[in-house]
């Protein structure tokens, strides 16, 4: 009897253990080929230089076998790769405002690698500005040389344009070339031997002899000069939009320049840069002869004064402008190269 209960307590416990051991087996993974690398993990933390995390870089790995993954770093700038082959890789990190940084590892198989912390450098920032002067400002420039413009170094070129498409002068631009050309010593000096040659001729003889004479003939020039530059060359050519100034042709025949030259005198540019009548020029000095009336001697008023003064003016205008064309220039030095334009 004995024998036959412990033979059923075998078969029993043998009946329980069989299911356990087929589960055992069921359970149990298959195993991997000897030859075959277990994969690894890449982790790491990115930072600033100041050493602050920087949260949400693009980081890209890519991997022994070329295959590539991206992740983006979390709230704490730490990055993780699971399954990464082993053997070498690349990491590409980069992030807004940050250079983008590569670095390289070697992770062994079933390695967890932690790289080094990575530190983004700061981006340079590049500003490009472009710097655009205004035409005014373009004119001043072009004004400041017209400035140092001299005969023979000494005796004032002050009106002359050798730079064919300079800037339009602003108005206020023309009353300073015109202050600056009249009371200029040179300008002074001249008229004082003009008002000399004037006494020695006894022209206006109710002006008189001696210190008082020659006072008065040379305050009388002298307004005829201030009158017919402010005129002619500030007041009417602000108000009609015109250029003052002679510009050099230089080029072309003999006979084409000397026309130019001349016609200088009823033609000028405008502000516009086209070609129109010389309002300025004709208005300025008729107004500067009828001005002298009320400064030269009784005898000399009149309307002969008025236009006999404007047509000397006008006709000093041409015959400058056919000594600029062809003889200033060479006695002029320090002058700017024909082909200098703005800008």
């Amino acid at each position: 009897m004995r024998k036959f209960v412990a033979r059923k307590l075998v078969v029993a416990a043998a009946l329980l253990a069989a299911p356990c051991f087929a589960l055992a087996q069921y359970q149990r993974p298959p195993a991997k080929p000897a030859d075959e690398p277990s994969a690894g993990t890449v982790a790491g933390t990115i930072a600033d230089p100041t050493g602050a995390l920087v949260p949400g870089a693009h980081v890209k790995l890519t991997a022994a076998d070329q295959s590539t993954r991206e992740t983006v770093s979390d709230s704490n700038g730490q990055f993780y790769f699971l399954d990464v082959p082993p053997g070498n890789f690349q990491l590409n990190v980069s992030a807004l405002n940050f250079n983008t940084e590569v670095v390289a590892g070697t992770v062994g198989p079933g390695e967890h690698y932690v790289a080094p912390q990575i530190v983004l450098a700061l981006a340079t920032q590049t500003t490009s500005v472009t710097v655009t002067q205004t035409q005014e400002e373009i004119a001043q420039e072009q004004v400041k040389i017209e400035e140092h413009q001299r005969v023979l170094g000494v005796i004032p070129n002050f009106y002359v344009s050798y730079i064919p498409d300079a800037a339009p002068l602003t108005p206020k631009q023309k009353f300073r070339l015109a202050w600056k050309s009249s009371s200029d010593p040179i300008t002074v000096v001249l008229i004082g031997a003009l008002a000399g040659s004037e006494q020695a001729n006894n022209q206006f003889k109710g002006y008189g002899q001696g210190a008082q004479g020659y006072a008065k003939r040379f305050g009388a020039t002298y307004a005829d000069v201030v009158d017919g530059t402010f005129l002619g060359s500030a007041v009417l050519p602000s108000l009609l939009h015109q250029d003052p100034r002679y510009f050099y042709k230089g080029t072309g025949s003999f006979r084409s320049r000397l026309l130019y030259a001349f016609s200088n005198a009823f033609i000028c540019k405008g502000d516009n840069r086209k070609w129109q009548p010389n309002y300025s020029n004709i208005l300025g000095n008729l107004a500067a002869g009828g001005i002298a009336n009320a400064y030269y001697p009784a005898s000399n008023r009149g309307a002969g004064l008025t236009f006999e003064t404007a047509g000397i003016r006008i006709g000093e205008t041409a015959v400058a402008g056919i000594f600029q064309e062809f003889i200033v220039r060479k006695l002029t030095p320090n002058l700017p190269s024909r082909n200098a334009s703005q800008p």
